[in-house]
């Protein structure tokens, strides 16, 4: 029986970003020097970290038709409250602090897209500003950094550079356990299947029973729990704090993450090992870029087209 354009579009849709990841992959291990050497797989570890930490955040948010472009802004939050306060109330307590305030600004942000019905991208464009805002505040607008803390800085530092067995950087357990968590409540959980329900429709979701308030604020909350961590180890691994500079852009390459690894912008369906893959495809392309010498604003570039080829072959038809 041969296939149907619909068919051959399915396929596309399904391997696509996986076709494209090992075509890097390929390409890099042939025209790029040391690429597989293991302080280059190191790098793409802990520098891939942040960027899986929001995307989990993302696909969930995403998955209902919404989006959060404050994840970068929370990170900085969560950086700096941590940096802040561990001198005073000790390492732990700071990191309990920094990760309640990123929920909770999360969490507002649902509030007003769940209950109040506003567009999720001006709510989040909001808080982004408002909680880069507060960063800034609270640190002064001075960088604040982990030597000159004393013993909680060296403390915190260690999550950016311990390693396990001396070999593999502690990130790929945060990485491993937020893909983990995440593909189990969107493919395993009723609440998953609610989360992927108000995004196919959230009126049908309502009478259907589902408190979609509710739901919504569990998401971006869960997104600003996720961000939190994301931007605690990447302050942990330059040993710095930056209200101004942590986490910006870092909900682009989520974003991007997200929709290069199939999860549809319209909502309906959460792709969480998709992301992952998109993930590895966006750090590819700026690795490859660097190791090749080739200027950073190339490797922009390809990612732009990539992500636009990705919204072409994802889109969904209208009805």
């Amino acid at each position: 029986m041969s296939r149907t354009k619909e068919d051959n579009l399915a396929l596309i849709k399904k391997y696509s970003a996986i076709a494209m990841l090992i075509f890097f992959i390929l390409f890099n291990s042939v025209f790029t020097p040391n690429f597989f050497r293991i302080g280059n797989l190191n790098n793409i570890i802990t520098q891939i970290c942040p960027t899986i930490l929001c995307g989990m955040g993302m696909t969930l948010v995403i998955s209902t038709g919404g989006i959060d472009i404050a994840v970068g802004s929370v990170m900085a939050l969560a950086g700096v409250m941590t940096a802040q306060f561990m001198p005073g109330t000790g390492l732990f307590p700071a990191l309990i602090l920094a990760v309640l305030a990123s929920v909770f600004a999360g969490c507002i942000s649902g509030f007003f897209v769940g209950r109040l019905k506003l567009q999720a991208m001006v709510i989040t464009l909001g808080m982004q500003l408002a909680v880069r805002g507060v960063s800034q505040v609270l640190c002064g607008g001075r960088d604040i950094y982990f030597n000159k803390l004393g013993e909680v800085g060296k403390q915190l530092s260690v999550w950016g550079s311990y390693k396990i067995g001396g070999v593999i950087p502690v990130q790929i357990v945060p990485i491993v356990l937020s893909v983990a968590a995440i593909w189990i409540l969107a493919e395993k959980t009723v609440l998953g299947r609610q989360i992927q329900a108000v995004g196919d429709s959230m009126k049908s979701s309502s009478l259907a029973g589902i408190n979609t308030a509710i739901t919504l604020m569990f998401v971006y909350g869960l997104s600003g729990f996720l961000a939190a961590f994301a931007g605690i180890f990447q302050a942990a691994k330059v040993t710095v704090a930056a209200g101004s500079s942590l986490g910006q852009l870092a909900e682009l390459d989520a974003i991007a993450a997200v929709v290069i690894g199939g999860t549809p912008m319209t909502g309906g369906k959460a792709h969480v090992l998709g992301t992952v893959v998109g993930a590895l495809i966006m750090q590819m392309i700026t690795l490859t870029c660097v190791m090749n010498n080739i200027p950073d604003q190339y490797a922009q570039v390809f990612k732009a087209l990539i992500i636009v080829v990705a919204v072409f072959i994802q889109r969904e038809q209208a009805k």
